[in-house]
């Protein structure tokens, strides 16, 4: 039984992954940026000059967290599926499986190289938002951790997307039918106090409403739900993650056939 960790061979694939993200810089980049840009546009101005503040906090800085959020679950999703699917495309998946490296080796240096693209696009957003509005970040240790927590459990969410997919269109099924509209219904733009009592319980069964108000709660203090209920969330979803990739590797799922 091999125990000796194979540093060589995560450093591989985890500087190809992070190569082919340089390559295709502008898709991975500088586009999302530009979107939310947008969204500072057409949401700070056409919205913020209507509702001034949200639970104490400018509308504009109000929806910095959920705009990184929402970016952070989508790209999260996409560098990693993306990754893992198209050995599966072109069949070098077999050289990946016969290679001296382990289940949990491979999982790292893809899911690690996705994380890592997905936290640098929400540090540049970060830098983006404060072009356009002041904010504070009241417990910036929180901040982090709630960022790589976040980006290691979507990625692993889109590492298993990845595998599952049959074709390039599976792989956007999940991301666009299901993450982005519980995104969107999950608080990035609003405080689910904001709405009537019945929506407001129907939000809670939402898990995207507990990752967004706590990363909320690392800027400005302030959440729609408890901290502590937020963060056990998050652990929970990522142990999910990590045993469905266990078990997909243990029995081969769709990796070997």
């Amino acid at each position: 039984m091999r125990l000796q960790f194979n540093h060589h061979g995560v450093w591989a694939i985890y500087r190809f992954e992070m190569a082919r993200a340089l390559r295709t810089l502008w898709q991975s980049l500088v586009t999302p940026v530009i979107t939310t840009s947008l969204y500072f546009v057409v949401f700070g101005s056409a919205i913020g000059s209507r509702m001034s503040e949200v639970g104490g906090v400018s509308y504009g800085a109000f929806i910095i967290p959920g705009l990184i959020m929402l970016s952070l679950f989508t790209q999260s999703i996409f560098n990693a599926s993306f990754g893992i699917y198209f050995p599966k495309f072109t069949g070098t998946i077999y050289e990946l499986l016969s290679a001296p490296i382990s289940s949990f080796e491979a999982v790292l240096a893809y899911v690690g190289a996705a994380a890592t693209k997905s936290i640098a696009l929400g540090l540049v957003i970060l830098a983006t938002a404060a072009l356009f509005v002041d904010f504070a970040i009241l417990h910036p240790f929180w901040m982090i951790a709630f960022l790589l927590l976040t980006a290691t459990t979507f990625s692993l969410f889109g590492f298993i997307i990845g595998i599952w997919s049959k074709g390039f269109e599976q792989l956007q099924i999940i991301p666009m039918l299901i993450v982005t509209p519980l995104t969107f219904l999950g608080g990035a733009f609003y405080s689910i106090d904001m709405l009537p009592p019945l929506w407001r319980t129907v939000s809670l069964f939402n898990p995207v409403v507990y990752l967004i108000s706590g990363f909320r709660w690392s800027f400005y203090g302030t959440s729609d739900v408890s901290i502590t209920l937020s963060l056990g969330m998050t652990l929970g979803f990522l142990i999910v993650c990590l045993l469905i990739v266990a078990w997909m590797f243990k029995t081969g799922y769709r990796l070997k056939s």
